[in-house]
């Protein structure tokens, strides 16, 4: 099972980007998903889950980023929008092999991708 995930880059304050994750090797229909992010110097926090039924954010992202996921293509993505100099960060998506965890915790993640990198600046 292999996470490939793409669309980081450099983006001015307030801008927007998409990053998109898909899944080989195996499908994650209903299989929570998630984002996770990394800045220098701090732990990899949580971002956004997507479970099978809901959506979940960080205080920090809420109303700014949305995460969805596309059943067919077996991917999940992350909108952001009005981006801060705070959302810099290396960003990886992850995945479970079971249905019910602790979807804010990353050591409930099995799979995860390689990290694409977000800065924000001007």
């Amino acid at each position: 099972v292999q996470l490939q995930a793409s669309g980081g880059g450099l983006v001015q304050p307030g801008g927007s980007l998409r990053l998109s994750c898909v899944a080989t090797g195996r499908t994650f229909s209903s299989n929570p998903l998630a984002w996770f992010r990394e800045a220098p110097g701090k732990e990899r926090e949580f971002v956004a889950a997507v479970t099978w039924t809901s959506t979940y954010y960080s205080v920090s992202v809420q109303g700014r980023f949305t995460i969805f996921r596309d059943t067919a293509k077996n991917t999940v993505s992350l909108q952001m929008n009005s981006l801060q100099a705070e959302d810099t960060a290396v960003y990886y998506c992850a995945a479970s092999n079971r249905l019910l965890i602790n979807f804010r915790a990353g050591p409930e993640y099995e799979y995860w991708g390689q990290g694409t990198q977000v800065t924000v600046s001007s």
